[in-house]
């Protein structure tokens, strides 16, 4: 198996049910949740969709005060109570880091689930960034269920675990 496949996890729909997914990294298979809309080749900020494609891993952000500092090669960080993510359409800071509170609409990073205990952080719509492109677009933690997401790639804490240890930088995810 060549470096590139160890590094890139890949992740596919089920078939008859486009909320719900496998992501595949090696021989490693688990389950994922989707975009409510399931995936996309159009996104558009609120649309619910996954954006089909295929993006680096950029950062790991974890939350210290509810889980232990994931094991991974890729580039780490701890989650603050006041880190936000702009999704305000037209504002200069649409989908970057922001600290909250913060005058146009931002997700709050650090929040009261747990779905971003461990987050990382894509590249998905930074360079060249499209306003109204879709922001926020993470590989997370999975609600209870796998219920759908608002276009992120979700997992359990035990498999992200297992995959973090197992990436190193340059890793990426597709979404096919």
């Amino acid at each position: 198996m060549s470096l590139h496949n160890r590094q890139t996890l890949h992740v596919e729909p089920r078939p008859g049910c486009r909320t719900r997914g496998t992501l595949r990294l090696g021989n490693l298979r688990v389950p994922c949740a989707l975009g409510r809309s399931g995936v996309t080749h159009a996104k558009r900020e609120g649309d619910g969709g996954t954006p089909a494609g295929r993006y680096a891993l950029l950062e790991v952000r974890y939350r210290p005060d509810r889980v232990r500092r994931p094991t991974t090669a890729l580039p780490l960080r701890r989650s603050r109570p006041r880190d936000g993510w702009c999704d305000g359409k037209g504002d200069r800071n649409y989908n970057r880091p922001v600290e909250l509170p913060y005058p146009a609409s931002a997700e709050t990073m650090w929040r009261d689930d747990a779905v971003y205990d461990i987050v990382v952080i894509l590249d998905w719509n930074l360079r060249p960034r499209r306003q109204g492109g879709g922001s926020a677009i993470f590989f997370h933690l999975a609600r209870p269920g796998f219920t759908p997401t608002e276009g992120c790639v979700a997992v359990t804490l035990a498999d992200m675990r297992k995959i973090l240890r197992r990436l190193r930088p340059g890793a990426a995810i597709e979404v096919r």
